[in-house]
């Protein structure tokens, strides 16, 4: 297994999958899975059934994780860069 370098906060660019060229922020990591979250970025709905009788159900959008290898660091002027150059802060 290996080491997922993705932190959470850190920019990055989609550069494979449906939302391939977007840009977000991880929100969440999964080093196990090595998977991440990313605000904005493959946003499914859920439909939830009401609670109570006389209440309307909701859809409900959240992101969903995407692989940590279909993702790429960015750096603050929004250039990619390769984990071996990823900026010490």
């Amino acid at each position: 297994m290996f080491k997922l370098l993705i932190k959470k906060g850190d920019m990055v660019a989609v550069i494979a999958g449906k939302d391939k060229g977007k840009t977000g922020k991880v929100v969440q990591t999964f080093p196990q899975l090595n998977r991440v979250v990313v605000e904005g970025i493959n946003v499914c709905k859920k439909h939830l059934r009401s609670r109570r009788t006389g209440e309307k159900g909701q859809v409900v959008e959240f992101s969903m994780p995407i692989h940590a290898s279909n993702v790429m660091l960015m750096d603050a002027s929004g250039k990619k860069i390769r984990h071996s150059q990823r900026p010490s802060a």
